[in-house]
């Protein structure tokens, strides 16, 4: 660890698949349908993790290579098996899982079924123990440190797919291989920012992440032969470091005629060198907290668990990282570790949830912490199964119906009437004091809006489109927006309000004797975020951050609103602080050719008390001083501009 940049050796397997004289000879390791027809992958059999394939012969492998080449470890990308959408009813299978259940294997994929239930559970477990097993092969025929690190998955459904408890596994792990190689056209380049930060945070922020990154352009086709844009590489990789991800090049193949790759990793790699020391050893500080659970997409978003489930978390990351406020990804299981290191979190959509987890969020209430919560939280048991209130409902004053509105799904575009087509009413209404014809129906202002609608003084509707859970409140609960039923889109002529008003809400807030602030988004509009990216409901969530925070936000970005997001570290006597350009200019993964730099971006920096305020600070990527001014308790400065990133240094 004396240096991250150092040739090491490291055995990469791909052991998961083999070839038709190998099926042959061992057919008894090969992956069946309940048919008993094997399951193939183009022409490779997939092989059985409950097999001796895995248990005996895959041992002997590892074995001989460290045998003939002393590898310093080992990676495999397809450790995991067969994927969850394929169940597995080999012998191996059946008896190992009647051994664990004392039940049949599953014969549908039915959520329903306390077989399938418990085939879900007993699959998360046999890739435990196969990630265990392995790791005390290589290291007692290898050494201590030979370990076998199998390669995770930097997207959380993908390794749900795979059977992969990140949590669990990355405590066990000695250095997290991340196969994390792209962008997608949903998540951009924040993606990258947001995986570093969720596996450290389960990890720990000593363990190194390095990310295998390809030199060859992906997308839909990929040219493996072709060399990625110097762009995209930069805007992906700056991305990952500013969530603790190290630089893990790949090509394939050792030479090529497209010789343009040879010269975008040295540049990166030399950047990284030089400023190594700030990259690592630190601790991150964030002003809130996005709670996430893989038990969440599996048992809640079940088969549509990208829309239900991941939509939700996409949209809140989307919607902070647009309005500049720094955060951290934060397991379910781990709110009450954030007690007194952040004081507010985010649960999109996290319906499932243990009773002890609840007590978690509860705890944190009653010590002061604020929260925001959307659509069903709380709302469903651990199995997925409904609640008969959600399991907030007295901390937020909120209580379930047994209907709603909307759908989660994505409809035809060319659809002319669909019941996406809602609204949101902001409360109180302010048209009659606006700019603008004459309306008799605006009511008389007689109360102020709550902070949450700044910057949106000129209008009393946003648009929705979501689904929405009917609710009822009580107690000191506000409401302070409800919904707007559907109505037709087209012809334009008959595009009007049919019941302009109802007594649905759709946001409410709430302030506790403790101090806590907490809304609730009703209306689902971090889902609709992710999918339509309307900037009002980013400004929604960036505002209740805002609100529940006092405005004292560790981090505020001016000039570059929008387009840069930051993430910051404390590191002994200084401050870290990554500012990443999430400029898109082409919505097509692995063809970003252009960076457009944005400038000049103000920073305020909220100081730690009782320090000495620098005069300047240092720009790692412009290689500059900057001059700073103290305003309060606040260290403010400028920066000309961003490119790809910076990493500005502010030693106390």
């Amino acid at each position: 660890k004396n240096s991250l940049h150092t040739s090491l050796r490291a055995a990469r397997m791909d052991s998961n698949r083999v070839a038709n004289d190998f099926y042959k000879a061992h057919p008894d390791w090969i992956c069946v349908d309940k048919n008993g027809k094997p399951y193939m992958q183009a022409d490779k059999f997939i092989t059985c993790i409950n097999s001796d394939y895995y248990w005996e012969y895959l041992p002997k492998i590892m074995e001989e290579i460290i045998e003939r080449s002393s590898p310093a470890g080992f990676t495999d990308n397809s450790w995991a098996g067969l994927p969850s959408e394929k169940i597995c009813y080999c012998k191996n299978c059946r008896s190992s899982f009647r051994k664990f259940a004392g039940l049949e294997l599953p014969v549908e994929h039915d959520w329903t079924d306390a077989s399938y239930q418990k085939w879900i559970e007993w699959s998360f477990e046999c890739r435990t123990k196969i990630f265990d097993f392995n790791d005390r092969v290589t290291t007692q025929a290898g050494g201590k440190d030979c370990h076998w690190m199998g390669m995770i998955d930097g997207e959380i459904l993908r390794n749900n797919r795979r059977f992969i408890d990140l949590r669990v596994i990355l405590k066990r792990t000695a250095m997290v291989m991340l196969d994390h190689q792209r962008r997608t056209k949903l998540d951009g380049f924040e993606q990258n920012t947001e995986a570093g930060k969720r596996l450290h945070e389960l990890a720990g922020w000593d363990k190194l992440v390095p990310e295998s990154t390809p030199q060859y352009q992906l997308g839909s086709p990929a040219f493996r032969l072709s060399s990625m844009p110097f762009a995209e590489i930069r805007l992906w990789s700056s991305s990952g470091f500013a969530g603790g991800i190290m630089p893990w090049w790949h090509h394939i193949g050792s030479c090529h005629e497209d010789r343009r790759q040879y010269t975008t990793a040295e540049p990166i790699f030399n950047w990284h060198k030089k400023n190594e020391k700030f990259l690592v050893d630190r601790t991150p500080k964030a002003d809130v907290g996005v709670i996430w659970s893989q038990e969440n997409h599996i048992f809640l978003g079940r088969d549509k668990a990208n829309s239900k489930t991941m939509d939700p978390y996409r949209g809140v990351i989307k919607a902070l990282d647009r309005e500049g406020i720094s955060y951290l990804p934060i397991h379910v299981d781990d709110i009450e570790k954030a007690c007194g290191q952040i004081s507010l979190i985010i649960l999109p959509n996290i319906g499932v949830m243990h009773d002890s987890q609840i007590r978690s969020v509860r705890k944190f209430i009653a010590q002061g912490g604020s929260v925001i919560a959307t659509s069903e939280t709380s709302l469903y048991s651990e199995l997925g199964v409904p609640r008969l209130d959600f399991g907030l409902a007295d901390d937020f004053g909120v209580h379930i119906s047994k209907t709603s509105y909307g759908d989660i799904s994505h409809p035809d575009d060319n659809l002319e009437t669909h019941s996406r087509h809602s609204y949101l009413r902001l409360h109180p209404e302010l048209r009659s004091e606006v700019f603008g014809p004459e309306d008799p129906t605006a009511p008389e202002i007689t109360d102020e809006r709550h902070p949450i609608f700044e910057g949106l003084e000129n209008t009393d509707t946003l648009p929705f489109g979501g689904y929405i859970p009917i609710v009822s409140v009580k107690d000191q609960t506000k409401v302070i927006s409800t919904f707007i039923k559907d109505f037709p889109i087209f012809p334009p002529e008959t595009s009007w309000m049919r019941e302009p008003y109802s007594d649905i809400p759709a946001i409410v807030a709430r302030e506790t004797a403790s101090g806590s602030k907490l809304i609730w988004f009703v209306a689902d509009i971090d889902r609709c975020h992710a999918r339509e990216e309307q900037f009002e409901h980013a400004l929604l969530i960036g505002n209740a951050v805002r609100w529940a925070l006092e405005n004292q936000l560790d981090v505020t970005v001016s000039g570059g609103r929008g387009f840069i997001s930051p993430s910051l570290y404390e590191q002994k006597n200084r401050y870290i602080l990554h500012l990443n350009n999430r400029v898109i200019t082409t919505r097509v993964p692995g063809r970003q050719n252009n960076l457009v730099p944005i400038g000049p971006v103000g920073i305020k920096l909220k100081l730690p008390p009782s320090v000495v305020v620098p005069e300047t600070v240092e720009l790692c990527v412009a290689e500059i001083s900057v001059k700073t001014k103290k305003v309060g308790n606040e260290l403010t400065f400028s920066i000309p501009q961003v490119e790809d990133h910076e990493v500005v240094i502010v030693t106390f």
